[in-house]
């Protein structure tokens, strides 16, 4: 069962991690919940009820935009199909340059812990 901590972070970053898979290359919504949790071995199984929702604000931000693909055989259903505009390759650089600092800044506490953790036990 995932903590509530693991919850938020998770969410914090699953718009970004969309944005970046559908920059690149065109693809629906059912290839990415599997590349997602393939990728991540299982560590980002996302629901379809959580996918869409991200997909839906990324449209209407400007970011992707979509369109209906038919197969060629006519026998398969329609597939919605998501693209990046340029505006999204753009947001998507200004949101990995912020997950860049935020590492960052989340290393500098880390490894703050980490330091007086190993001063405490050297004084053991």
């Amino acid at each position: 069962m995932e903590s509530r901590l693991e919850r938020q972070l998770k969410k914090g970053v699953l718009e970004m991690l969309v944005l970046r898979l559908v920059c690149q290359h065109p693809t629906y919504g059912y290839e990415l919940l599997v590349h997602m949790d393939k990728t991540s071995h299982g560590f980002f199984k996302v629901k379809e009820g959580t996918l869409y929702p991200i997909l839906y604000r990324l449209e209407d931000d400007g970011l992707i935009e979509s369109h209906w693909q038919q197969s060629d055989s006519g026998r398969v259903a329609p597939k919605k199909m998501y693209a990046a505009t340029k505006a999204g390759h753009l947001a998507l650089k200004e949101y990995l340059d912020l997950w860049k600092r935020f590492c960052e800044g989340v290393e500098q506490f880390t490894s703050e812990e980490e330091r007086e953790n190993d001063g405490a036990n050297g004084q053991a």
